[in-house]
């Protein structure tokens, strides 16, 4: 399995707002080392405040590093052009907000944008994957409508459909499944698992639920305060120990019977219990 991206020892923040003179320590990454190969999808579990949008943001060279690299596909973030990025590496992030004016399908099509000339003109091709992302993505009967009217879920499947018409190798999620409801969260999941699979796409997911991570990721990396904890498979990396040692928190640990897959519950304290019964 090849690497499409890498961090390595990776090390950024944001600078001190003016007007406080402080810098917040919860949006920094300390050294972090991660990588992500072709036809892998990867989750990063952690509290608030670990460094994970923070780690998308530096991943995509959206935010600079002040120590260490990161690599896409062999080459240097730093080093690319915003088009070089673009056509390489898309992100999905975890607000979307789409101008006025612009209908869903209109918003899908952008994604084009790194393959076109300058004026932008849709080839025959372009329309074709255009069509296909919003099949894949349920929105053909939405595709006429103001794409800012939508749900904030509808809203999250057009930024999805909109990365996947880029035709990157690398996909870049922060809480896709935020605002989606249980079945559309689910079935996003599985078109993500599917295309990370059928077009070898290396896939990094920033996420909150373990359940879901659990079930769809080959890889999970939990982070705290900025740092890399744990990194492997869910049965290496899940355990009550690690996930206590990350969340703080008791976590349940179980097995579905049914599909093998682990699942995760929030304890109560002992002592809470006892004071309620």
């Amino acid at each position: 399995m090849r690497d499409c991206l890498s961090l390595r020892k990776v090390t950024a923040g944001y600078m001190p707002v003016p007007s406080s003179g402080e810098a917040s320590p919860k949006s920094q990454l300390l050294e972090v080392e991660l990588t992500v190969g072709a036809g892998e999808l990867v989750c990063v579990l952690g509290p608030n405040g670990a460094g994970k949008t923070t780690l998308v943001r530096v991943a995509s060279g959206l935010l600079g590093v002040t120590g260490g690299d990161v690599q896409l596909l062999g080459r240097d973030v730093a080093s690319l052009s915003r088009a070089e990025v673009a056509r390489g590496l898309a992100v999905v992030e975890q607000q979307q907000e789409h101008q006025m004016g612009f209908t869903v399908r209109e918003v899908v099509a952008m994604g084009r944008a790194p393959h076109q000339g300058a004026w932008m003109r849709p080839t025959e091709r372009d329309e074709v994957i255009i069509g296909e992302a919003l099949e894949r993505c349920d929105l053909v009967s939405l595709a006429r409508r103001p794409a800012h009217a939508l749900s904030g879920g509808e809203q999250k499947r057009v930024g999805i459909a909109r990365a996947l018409v880029q035709e990157p190798k690398v996909l870049l999620l922060d809480e896709p499944g935020a605002f989606l409801d249980v079945r559309h969260q689910l079935d996003l999941y599985e078109l993500l698992a599917s295309e990370v699979k059928g077009r070898e796409l290396a896939c990094l997911i920033v996420m909150h639920d373990l359940n879901v991570a659990a079930q769809f990721a080959d890889r999970i990396v939990l982070m705290k305060d900025g740092r890399v904890v744990a990194s492997g498979t869910v049965e290496e990396v899940m355990t009550w120990k690690t996930l206590k040692e990350t969340f703080d928190t008791d976590l349940y640990c179980g097995v579905n019977d049914l599909t093998g897959a682990r699942f995760f519950l929030p304890m109560r304290a002992s002592k809470q219990v006892a004071q309620s019964t």
